[in-house]
């Protein structure tokens, strides 16, 4: 386990760059990292990140397919906010541990 400093604050991570605690994410963190992933982030973004935190606190499984059907985004703008690898993307800004789904 890995410390980096974003946004001002010194947070745990994976070997892949994932947080290793959900609790340590804020939207100021998540800000930082879709800039590392070359994203600017708006208004939309955070609606889908906070759509995924809270299915994976709900302990649900997270798939492409599910966020596409969670009346925010269809997979097609999915694929338009968080390009080449959606889900992988946006579960590494949203703060959550990437899904088993992900390669």
């Amino acid at each position: 386990m890995a410390q980096k400093t974003i946004a001002n604050v010194t947070v745990s991570i994976n070997e892949e760059g994932y947080l290793e605690n959900m609790s340590e994410w804020t939207k100021e963190l998540g800000s930082e990292l879709a800039k590392e992933e070359g994203i600017d982030i708006t208004d939309k973004h955070f609606e889908v990140i906070d759509f995924i935190r809270n299915k994976v606190e709900k302990g649900e499984t997270l798939t492409i397919r599910a966020v596409g059907k969670s009346g925010i985004v269809n997979i097609k703008e999915f694929y338009q906010l968080f390009p080449g690898a959606p889900l992988k993307k946006a579960t590494k800004i949203s703060g959550v541990p990437k899904p088993t789904s992900c390669i």
